[in-house]
């Protein structure tokens, strides 16, 4: 190694916009992921390549199960209320008036 020469440290994607889209569908899960995706460049910095990767791990994981929960509840709310308005539309008159 040259002197004067350093090394860049390799990169780690720390999923922070993954993070902060899922905190848009379901932010109780994605809280934490913005929490660790924050960890990942200070560990960098300090030549935590291990760390680095351990908080964009945990990063990722907990932006994944909050995109899915979040996802997965407005497909289930999407699919009630087109069936809800089905049954409305199916019911007709159900209006019980006496004259």
């Amino acid at each position: 190694m040259q002197p004067g020469y350093h090394q860049q440290p390799p990169h780690v994607d720390n999923n922070m916009t993954m993070s902060i889209v899922a905190i848009f569908l379901f932010w109780p899960l994605a809280i934490p992921a913005i929490i660790n995706a924050s960890k990942v460049n200070p560990a960098l910095q300090q030549g935590d390549y291990a760390g680095a990767q351990a908080a964009a791990a945990e990063s990722k994981k907990w932006s994944k199960w909050a995109l899915i929960v979040g996802i997965s509840w407005y497909v289930i709310v999407l699919v009630c209320c087109l069936l809800g308005g089905l049954a409305g539309l199916m019911g007709g008159d159900t209006s019980t008036s006496s004259y």
